[in-house]
């Protein structure tokens, strides 16, 4: 009889064939712990409609912070017009014009749209879907800053400003000079590096301001990445995470905007941003049955002709998503309760979005 021979460690007595075994399952296993996350789509804009934005989403931001003029030696009027921003064809456009314009009693020779979203979340992936403007002294962005940052006309400025900038954190997705055309940045701005930052990095790509690209960033509580069209550029993981260096463990907010800086080029009359998707992922969201997480319960779930929202305190709006990021019911309320009526929506998951004191809360809804 052949006798099976052990191979003997300090803290192992295994056959050898039973080791190879045990060490296969413990790469395989390291393996799939190491996997990309798996993300779900919690909140999303697909810019269907016609005419101007859906304030449901989105906020205008037109105060000029200190009575005079915007950031960065920025020249234009950001304003809640249609002609600055409207959607049109499925897509979003943020115009930046050559017009003289006054407003706060300030006249300025320039005119484009600054959003912020009415959505706010901690970790997640951004994908944005855009087509940059062109022009020498164009600026476009599309950007977050902490929910906490106190900037005067900021959406969420009045309930949560506490932090000025940059200890609110900044983390910029997307940022194209025109005079640098098709050389498309990200960076990140933070107590320990702000303004002109060197936690940045960038790649060209040609033809940003003649087709469609997505920016993409994921943000963990290790690292966040940025990509355009699946093209990693930057990665920004500090070896020490603190209040200087990671003010990145609490809510940011989506900005999308298009600036104009000194040196436009004369020849400049208008150019657009055009935006055909803004979406947000999450590794996870409120579960199913949830009795009454976050004070608010949603049955019953999954449902087939009705879904009663239920909260302790009253709730200020509704908004319901399909899981492809299409708006299909929403509603604006001071009660405790609601009832939604799913008999006509199609079968799958959806996204039921309920705000409450300048706050949201995203909850999954099956319907059968």
């Amino acid at each position: 009889m052949t006798q099976t021979k052990t191979l003997r460690l300090p803290f192992l007595n295994i056959p050898n064939k039973e080791l190879f075994t045990w060490l296969l399952f413990l790469l395989i296993t390291a393996s799939l712990c190491a996997q990309e996350p798996t993300y779900q789509l919690v909140w999303a804009d697909e810019f269907e409609g016609e005419g101007a934005i859906d304030l449901d989403n989105w906020h205008h931001q037109t105060l000029l912070p200190n009575g005079n003029s915007w950031y960065n030696g920025e020249i234009q009027h950001y304003t809640d017009r249609e002609v600055n921003s409207y959607q049109s064809d499925g897509t979003l456009k943020i115009v930046a014009k050559r017009e003289t314009f006054t407003d706060q009693g300030v006249t300025k020779d320039f005119t484009s749209a600054r959003l912020n979203s009415k959505f706010a979340f901690t970790y997640g992936k951004v994908e944005v879907r855009a087509k940059l403007p062109t022009g020498i002294g164009t600026w476009p962005a599309i950007w977050t800053l902490g929910q906490n940052i106190t900037e005067p006309g900021g959406y969420w400025e009045p309930t949560f400003g506490t932090t000025p900038w940059p200890a609110c954190g900044e983390l910029d997705i997307m940022e194209h000079w025109g005079i640098n055309q098709d050389y498309v940045q990200s960076a990140i701005h933070t107590p320990s590096s702000h303004g002109n930052t060197v936690n940045k990095g960038g790649q060209v790509v040609q033809g940003v301001s003649d087709g469609f690209f997505v920016y993409t960033m994921e943000w963990t509580s290790e690292y966040v990445k940025f990509w355009v069209d699946d093209v990693l550029h930057y990665t920004y993981q500090p070896a020490v995470q603190n209040a200087d260096t990671w003010p990145f463990d609490a809510n940011q907010y989506i900005l999308l905007n298009v600036a104009i800086l000194p040196d436009i080029a004369a020849s400049f009359t208008e150019s657009a941003m055009e935006i055909d998707y803004v979406r947000v992922y999450q590794e996870s969201v409120l579960g199913l049955n949830d009795a009454a997480v976050d004070n608010f319960s949603v049955s019953p779930n999954p449902a087939n002709d009705q879904v009663s929202i239920q909260s302790e305190t009253a709730i200020d709006s509704i908004v319901v998503f399909a899981s492809n990021g299409k708006k299909v019911w929403s509603e604006t309320l001071n009660e405790r309760s609601a009832t939604i009526d799913t008999a006509g929506f199609a079968s799958g998951l959806y996204f039921v979005k309920i705000f409450k004191d300048g706050n949201s809360v995203v909850k999954k809804l099956i319907v059968d």
